[in-house]
């Protein structure tokens, strides 16, 4: 039994780490069926990786470390479409997320640097410099053969897979299977701020904890850490879906929190916090954005036996693969998980891991939300493309109240 775990943990984390390049013939029947009616467009003449274009502004980074290590250039390598399901999209507005800065530190170098490269034909250090940025919302300059569902001048909005260059930059490309049309209520500073806390989210909630608006109604959620971007989506969705959501935060986040819908919200910094929580009564569904020690008496919350979960975005996945290689790392991650599904199941609670997944199938879920105004972005604050630094420095300090948004309409790009 533990040997079958730890095998499907392994074919598991391979899967998210390998990715998929997924055609867009496979994108699913909605996309599909809504391709038709782009069948008789006529595509406008244009090629904006011809020999004229060959470099464009960027934040890059040429080594790993703090702050210092972005640097500013006008000379980016452009990027082409290689494959015929890619999409080149003119950055419109990006956000950072805590992500960002853990690539800038060069967590899950060694793991990423695989995707890249799989057969290990490039020399050491062969990803910089490197464009941090996963967000990006804008607009479709140009498009692969196979691509039906986009067309030029389409406003879309995307979470890029960490392997990939960022969006950070004037132009990025990416696989048409990544990206969906952008909500129409919002703009692009706005739209900017939810695709990776979105399919975050999604993968913990729907893929993971196996929520859904069709049984989400009742269900007591405690979200602990709900004032950043991924809870304050997340309380959002499960309001939207019916759910009661209980989430702990500090007290200046109180008033925001339960303005998207929080029923019960708890300082996180009182002494009496897991006291607090025990008295309450007992939840079905728990998603940690705190990690730590929370683990040690956060699933005593769950009530047993009755298929209540602990879904954690808290993972020492990458922290393996760096410390110990991909192999090992792998291994270490998969017995680490298999063991503490088997330990919790025999208490009667299911224990779960979950990653960013990006998908654009999700996305367009997410935009129906938006612009029936279930959802909104939480934007803390926007800066210009010429301040990225200032903008790493202010998500670095913590204590975020939503996301924090680069305008590229503003600033080096123009």
């Amino acid at each position: 039994m533990v040997l079958c775990n730890t095998c499907l943990v392994k074919a598991y984390l391979m899967w998210h780490l390998a990715g998929q390049r997924i055609g867009s013939g496979l994108l699913g029947k909605s996309r599909r069926i809504r391709a038709k009616h782009f069948e008789n467009v006529t595509y406008r003449k244009i090629n904006t990786s011809s020999a004229k274009k060959t470099v464009m502004p960027a934040w890059v980074i040429d080594r790993y470390g703090d702050n210092s290590t972005l640097r500013f250039t006008k000379e980016s390598m452009f990027p082409i479409i290689h494959y015929p399901n890619e999409v080149m999209i003119k950055v419109h507005a990006s956000s950072l997320n805590p992500i960002d800065i853990s690539m800038r530190n060069g967590y899950g170098a060694a793991a990423l640097q695989v995707r890249r490269d799989p057969l290990h034909i490039k020399a050491a250090g062969s990803e910089f410099p490197l464009i941090l940025g996963r967000d990006v919302s804008g607009v479709v300059m140009e498009t692969g053969l196979d691509v039906s569902y986009f067309k030029p001048g389409d406003e879309v909005w995307a979470a890029l897979p960490p392997w990939k260059q960022g969006t950070l930059a004037e132009f990025v490309v990416a696989s048409a299977n990544e990206i969906a049309h952008k909500p129409k209520t919002l703009s692009h500073s706005q739209a900017a701020a939810l695709p990776y806390v979105a399919l975050t989210t999604w993968s913990a909630l729907v893929n993971n904890g196996g929520l859904r608006d069709n049984n989400c109604k009742g269900k007591r959620v405690l979200i602990l850490g709900g004032s950043g971007g991924i809870g304050t989506f997340a309380i959002q969705l499960l309001k939207s879906w019916g759910a009661h959501v209980t989430t702990t935060c500090s007290e200046n986040a109180f008033s925001l929190l339960k303005d998207l819908g929080a029923d019960h919200t708890i300082n996180y910094k009182t002494p009496s916090l897991e006291k607090e929580l025990k008295d309450l009564k007992m939840f079905d569904f728990i998603l940690d954005n705190v990690g730590g020690r929370t683990e040690d008496w956060a699933l005593n919350l769950l009530k047993p036996w009755s298929g209540a979960t602990y879904v954690t975005l808290v993972t020492p996945f990458m922290l393996n693969t760096d410390r110990l290689g991909i192999a090992d790392g792998i291994v270490k991650s998969g017995i680490t998980l298999g063991s503490k599904i088997l330990k919790h199941l025999r208490r009667g609670v299911h224990y779960r891991w979950a990653i960013f997944t990006p998908s654009g199938p999700t996305l367009d879920e997410v935009t129906e939300l938006v612009d029936k105004q279930k959802i909104r972005p939480v934007v803390e604050q926007v800066f210009s493309f010429s301040q990225v630094p200032k903008a790493f420095l202010k998500l670095e300090s913590g204590h975020a109240r939503g996301k924090t948004v680069i305008d590229g309409t503003k600033g080096y790009l123009y």
